[in-house]
């Protein structure tokens, strides 16, 4: 008769190996979800920021003012537009989930590429739906036109 030996593991060393593993994804899964989340926010930061240099970039090729303005009425959240003037849209950005945007209700480029010096400074403030400081953006936009990100409060 010949003897095999035993292969594979035994139970007690399973259910070690499977308790380590859920103690390193319990730990693990938080740091996990503020990435997540303030990578979320840096990321539609970045878009607003990208769409206000090209309003300013188109503003100053055509000679005109050029809007940025929320899709849907003071909604920042819905999306936002960039129109030349006679109401053509250059470019459009789709609803933002989870990101909470304040901001004025629009920004309107001259043709020189500067704002308005009559006008408050515009600032947006990118915060995460609900979540912890640690996910806030601030975006503003000085009077010469040239907009400035930071990972800050406004």
């Amino acid at each position: 008769m010949v003897m095999r030996c035993a292969r594979g593991f035994t139970l007690p060393e399973v259910v070690a190996v499977v308790g380590i593993l859920a103690i390193l994804a319990g730990a693990g899964v938080p740091a996990l979800t503020d990435f997540i989340r303030s990578q979320r926010v840096k990321t539609v930061s970045f878009d607003l920021f990208s769409t206000l240099v090209q309003a300013r970039s188109e503003a100053v090729t055509r000679n005109a003012s050029v809007t940025v303005a929320p899709t849907t009425g003071t909604d920042w959240k819905t999306g936002w537009k960039v129109t030349a003037p006679g109401g053509t849209v250059i470019r459009q950005v789709n609803p933002v989930p989870n990101v909470d945007i304040t901001g004025p209700d629009n920004v309107v480029f001259r043709g020189s590429g500067r704002l308005d010096p009559t006008i408050v400074v515009p600032t947006f403030e990118l915060v995460g739906g609900g979540w912890s400081s640690a996910a806030t953006r601030c975006v503003t936009v000085d009077l010469s036109g040239r907009p400035v990100s930071k990972a800050a409060t406004c």
